[in-house]
């Protein structure tokens, strides 16, 4: 595989420079490249080869830096983004991943001085949302690696694009800073233009025999329709869908590689849940007469990037759920065929709430899909031997505690399918590997969750220990009072900040105000508690 062109190397590390007019951005890295130069009065950016003369009283302060995230521009003034701490949290393909421990925001808003009244009241409140953004959860990102790709689509970029920088190669479905790096395009600061995922990464090593097996799972979470739990439902008219993951699972053994890839998204039409005081608000269908044309829009946009579609629809067929599926099969049943399925599968109705076993049923429906459709395979040369050729896309209400289950089920049996492709006749592991396997889905599905709905998911005791435990009941509604909590009173503000930063997920804005008083929300968690107890009894 060919190396990215020299001259567009990120650079690794940077001492971050703090003038009077402008923040200077100086690799540390044994870099011989220019200095990046941003005006505090504007935001405006430039390359140098100096520092400019200081006032001999003044000293400026510094800081070290691991990657310029990108600018904001807002009413009155710009904002610099920067990751101020990092962590290495494994390698991919050969190649370190680090996750963002801490960001930083700095303001280029000195002309602000010059602005109206009304002007600075509205950029005082946009400057209070980014103070959020410094607390964004799941950054991860590589300096020689793009990490939007799974390793298929990495492996088949053509040549050209293998010598562009790693941004300009990027998934833009999946580039959580694609807004933020706007400012820097076509002027020449490729190597401090850093693509940067939200969602998750996971890994450990241990032994098949003899041999040793690395095993990673990444969460790509796209930045279409992006938002929070009860504010982003459904698809939008382009057919992009809210919590849409691709979820990768790496198997690493003798040399060889083998990837499977899966998604999750929210049901792919127009729909969407009131926020309220109640515990299950009401599901709205919105222009019924669309919604074949937005899951056809989806669903085109699916096979074009993955091949053959298989679609899951683990929702109940009773009640608000009921209606929403019965909206799903009839809005596709013009678009199935042999390489577009749909099937529907009760989860609560056939699993109830312990006897997730019985998700043995769904798989003997879709092990014939996973198995014709494949993984992706590289021999120990890196040559390519298989293909994966089409995706099992998974969906839930909230695509989440359902869904986690479901996806973390069809990756323990393509795990047994990618071994045997990689040669392993008998699955014989080291005793903690099932634990470390069972660990990094859960995780997995505990980081997609936070991202959603603020909180760690649901029967996450049942994918880490294979079995519902009274612990993971008990922590099931605690988690439940938590986010109730949230949706209601924290999630508005939070999904604000996240259309400011990617305005590219916004559909139709809705400025709602929590109105709810401390004493009611208090007395629905009570009854909440008071329900889960029942459950246990």
């Amino acid at each position: 595989m060919k190396k990215v062109d020299p001259s567009h190397k990120l650079y690794r590390r940077m001492r971050l420079w703090e003038f009077p007019d402008r923040y200077i951005v100086q690799p540390i890295d044994g870099s011989s490249g220019s200095w990046l130069a941003v005006s505090r009065d504007d935001g405006s950016t430039t390359l140098v080869d100096e520092f400019a003369q200081c006032a001999k009283h003044f000293v400026p302060k510094f800081q070290p830096i691991f990657g310029v995230i990108g600018m904001l521009k807002l009413l009155a003034g710009s904002y610099l983004l920067v990751i101020s701490e990092r962590k290495t949290v494994g390698t991919y393909l050969g190649h370190h991943i680090f996750k963002v421990v801490s960001l930083k925001v700095l303001p280029c808003d000195q002309s602000s001085r010059n602005s109206s009244k009304q002007e600075k009241k509205m950029e005082s409140e946009f400057s209070n949302l980014l103070k959020v953004t410094e607390k964004t959860p799941g950054l991860y990102f590589s300096y020689d690696v793009n990490i939007t790709l799974s390793t298929q689509c990495l492996n088949e970029l053509d040549d050209e694009s293998k010598l562009l920088p790693l941004w300009r190669q990027a998934d833009s479905r999946f580039l959580w800073n694609t807004y933020l790096l706007e400012a820097f395009v076509d002027k020449k600061l490729d190597p401090y233009m850093l693509p940067i995922i939200q969602g998750s990464f996971q890994s450990f090593q241990s032994t098949i025999g003899l041999d040793i097996i690395d095993v990673i799972l990444i969460a790509r979470r796209c930045t279409r329709k992006k938002g929070t739990r009860l504010w982003r439902r459904g698809a939008d008219s382009d057919g992009y869908v809210a919590n849409f993951v691709e979820s990768e699972q790496i198997i690493q053994l003798k040399g060889c590689t083998s990837s499977f890839v899966q998604v999750r998204g929210s049901i792919p039409f127009l729909w969407e849940q009131r926020v309220g005081l109640t515990l299950k608000s009401k599901f709205k269908i919105l222009r019924h007469e669309e919604a074949a044309q937005v899951a056809e829009r989806h669903f085109l946009g699916l096979r074009k990037k993955y091949g053959n579609v298989l679609a899951i629809d683990l929702v109940s067929k009773h009640g608000d759920e009921g209606k929403l599926s019965e909206k799903f099969a009839t809005s596709v049943q013009n678009i199935v065929s042999d390489d577009m399925r749909y099937l529907h599968f009760d989860f609560h109705g056939i699993c109830g709430h312990v006897h997730f076993e019985r998700l043995s049923m769904l798989y003997a429906e879709i092990k014939d899909f996973l198995h014709k459709n494949s993984c992706y395979m590289l021999s120990e040369k890196g040559e390519k031997v298989e293909r994966q050729v089409g995706i099992v896309r998974t969906n839930s209400i909230d695509c989440l505690d359902r869904t986690n289950v479901t996806q973390s089920m069809i990756g323990r049996k393509m795990l047994e399918f990618q071994l045997e492709r990689l040669g392993v006749v008998e699955f014989t592991t080291q005793p903690d590997f099932e634990d470390c396997f069972k660990t990094i889905w859960a995780n997995h599905g505990d980081d997609i969750s936070i991202h959603y709905s603020g909180t760690p998911a649901l029967k996450g005791d049942f994918v880490r220990f294979g079995k519902r435990t009274v612990q993971g009941i008990l922590k099931d509604g605690w988690n439940a009072l938590i986010s109730y909590y949230l949706n209601n009173l924290v999630d508005n503000t939070k999904h604000d900040y996240i259309d400011l930063i990617n305005p590219v997920s916004r559909t139709s804005k809705r400025w709602i105000k929590a109105i709810a008083s401390f004493r009611l929300v208090l007395a629905v968690i009570t009854m909440v508690f008071l329900f889960t107890m029942w459950m246990l009894m």
